[in-house]
């Protein structure tokens, strides 16, 4: 049961942000956490659960078990509408549509950003990106099934077709999932089929920006380059996207010269921005936006105006800091932090200082890429510390336990059996027998 006396926090959203600084919070002060999701997502190995090697269960744990005895904390599932800054009020919508209120004293907005599609949000509908486990499970029937249905497939066309993958992005999740697809393709699936052979299967990798992996920095960037070719990834950078549908993207280069690439499959893992809440923020207080959503804040992570209310993680912009867990983590320690200050009525001045503790990508077995202090370095020696970094930063022993027996039957085994779909999941503009097939509506933005 939760508290009932001392000052009122309520955080939203469930992710590291939210749930480090929710974890922080002692008694007496009362804290409700809510988030559209009942679950903690480690979204940092989506791209494992899209490809077979990780159940969601591996990635993902239950809100309520990770806060069960942290008993100031209470969880709420409802979506975040907007809130009321003069009021401190938190409006929210239940799962029914039941529209409900909370007040606090202190507001820790930690909700996250959703996939951006660069003013063209109807390609969500044929090409998901990856921010959420709806996100990775359906990946995974549109890559599982384009096997499928290139296996079936007469026309030798219609099978090319379905065997291409586009992926439109080259950050640390093109990469990673632009390689999976072609190490499933060659060792997994290689021996499956008996009219394809798996490893014909082509991954187009698009992103205007020169080299994959630019914010690593030009060694690791040539690095992860260099072992994506050596998969079998088809890099076009300096390309982008101007037109897409489901059977086909078409790219501009930086001559100006347009190519259209006939795909079975669209993976969008370019570009963020904030949801919905974050302009809801921006106009109950006043507070600027960058081009992505994001809030702007002051070294203390509050609003200007507003010291009650602070932004962590992704959905903050500050000091150009990137979009990772590390990141989430600190920001989320240090407004529970601010706000146990605050809540005893002590001044808290301290600005947040950010520590970077590396980054890290994987491109295939074996080959990883890794930037830690001060250290840039890659093949198995990054593999394995990637490994490790990984294992360090999933939530609970039976998270950690299960991820390292799936890495060992893939690594090991070349096995994945994690790819559960049904008919009625196949990435068809009409399905197998003719039906005609609804594209997927778009992706909801969630906290």
């Amino acid at each position: 049961m939760a508290a009932t006396s001392g000052s009122r926090v309520v955080i939203i959203g469930g992710g590291f942000a939210g749930l480090f600084a929710a974890r922080r919070l002692k008694a007496p002060v009362q804290v409700t956490l809510i988030d559209r999701a009942e679950h903690h997502l480690f979204q940092p190995l989506l791209y494992q659960c899209a490809t077979g090697i990780l159940s969601e269960g591996k990635i993902a744990s239950p809100l309520r078990a990770l806060l069960a005895k942290h008993h100031n904390v209470e969880f709420q599932l409802a979506e975040v509408t907007g809130i009321d800054a003069t009021a401190k009020r938190v409006a929210a919508r239940r799962p029914l549509g039941e529209p409900v209120e909370f007040g606090y004293d202190y507001l820790i907005l930690a909700a996250g950003v959703r996939q951006s599609y660069f003013g063209h949000d109807e390609y969500a509908a044929f090409a998901p990106g990856m921010k959420s486990i709806e996100d990775a499970l359906k990946i995974r029937r549109r890559v599982f099934g384009a096997f499928e249905m290139a296996e079936s497939a007469t026309d030798p066309a219609e099978r090319r077709r379905w065997l291409t993958f586009a992926l439109v992005g080259a950050g640390p999740t093109g990469v990673e999932l632009a390689g999976q697809i072609r190490e499933l393709a060659t060792k997994t699936l290689r021996s499956e089929y008996r009219h394809i052979d798996p490893e014909d299967a082509r991954v187009l990798l698009f992103d205007g920006g020169s080299a994959p992996l630019a914010s690593f920095g030009p060694k690791l960037s040539a690095l992860a380059a260099r072992d994506l070719s050596k998969l079998g990834v088809e890099l076009h950078m300096g390309s982008i996207v101007t037109e897409a549908d489901l059977q086909s993207v078409q790219v501009k280069d930086h001559d100006g010269n347009v190519t259209r690439h006939e795909v079975g499959t669209i993976l969008w893992t370019a570009g963020v921005a904030a949801p919905p809440l974050a302009e809801a923020v921006a106009k109950a207080t006043g507070a600027e936006t960058d081009r992505a959503g994001r809030l702007l804040c002051g070294k203390d992570l509050s609003l200007p105006s507003h010291p009650e209310i602070m932004v962590t993680g992704d959905l903050m912009c500050l000091d150009k800091l990137p979009g990772v867990a590390e990141v989430a983590m600190q920001t989320g320690l240090y407004a529970a932090r601010r706000v146990r200050h605050l809540a005893r009525g002590e001044a808290y001045d301290k600005p947040f200082r950010y520590r970077d503790l590396g980054s890290a990508a994987y491109i295939s077995r074996g080959r990883a890429v890794v930037s830690a202090f001060g250290l840039n370095f890659g093949g198995f020696l990054g593999w394995w510390v990637w490994l490790f970094i990984h294992i360090g930063f999933l939530t609970g022993y039976r998270n950690r336990l299960g991820a390292i027996l799936g890495w060992w039957f893939a690594f090991a085994r070349d096995l994945r059996r994690e790819r559960t779909f049904t008919i009625d999941d196949l990435p068809a503009a009409a399905g197998p027998y003719g039906y005609p097939a609804e594209p997927d509506p778009p992706a909801r933005s969630g906290q």
